[in-house]
């Protein structure tokens, strides 16, 4: 599931674009204005397709200046779930989820945020919240709510 949270309108048909050349299928969304960001369009798209395509959309959309996203890739029997946020200030955040969408942190990962904290670079708490997406989640929850009720535009590919 994909959901531009906010583009501004010269972006919008580079979005899609951009996310029908990875997915392989022309996509036409349906923008809605984005009371969070006046000026700024979302839109939501559900598809069914190959495990990783959610990492090559979220490849093709980051680095976009005024683009504010998120997409989501259910886990299947041969791979764990994949959630993605991005924010022009925060950059790309990227998390492995469980069957019920929880988020699985390896153990390297967490190390090193016990060894930052040790050094006194950071809290412990500070860098379980990095871990977990804290950040992002704060930034995009604006956009989140605003998009409530908004229509959602599903696409099928046979795999």
């Amino acid at each position: 599931m994909l959901y531009v949270h906010s583009a501004p309108s010269a972006l919008c048909p580079h979005v899609e674009w951009a996310v029908g050349g990875v997915l392989g299928v022309a996509v036409s969304l349906d923008w809605t204005p984005q009371p969070a960001q006046p000026g700024s369009y979302r839109a939501e798209l559900s598809w069914t397709g190959s495990v990783g395509s959610a990492a090559s959309v979220a490849s093709a959309l980051r680095g976009w200046n005024h683009l504010r996203f998120e997409i989501t890739e259910e886990p299947t029997s041969v791979s764990e779930g994949t959630r993605f946020s991005y924010t022009p200030e925060l950059g790309v955040y990227h998390a492995v989820t469980g069957l019920h969408g929880d988020i699985m942190i390896p153990e390297d990962r967490l190390k090193a945020a016990v060894v930052k904290a040790a050094l006194g670079d950071t809290t412990l708490l500070n860098e379980i919240d990095k871990l977990l997406g804290k950040p992002w989640d704060d930034e995009l929850e604006t956009f989140r709510h605003a998009g409530d009720g908004a229509p959602v535009r599903w696409l099928h590919q046979v795999v």
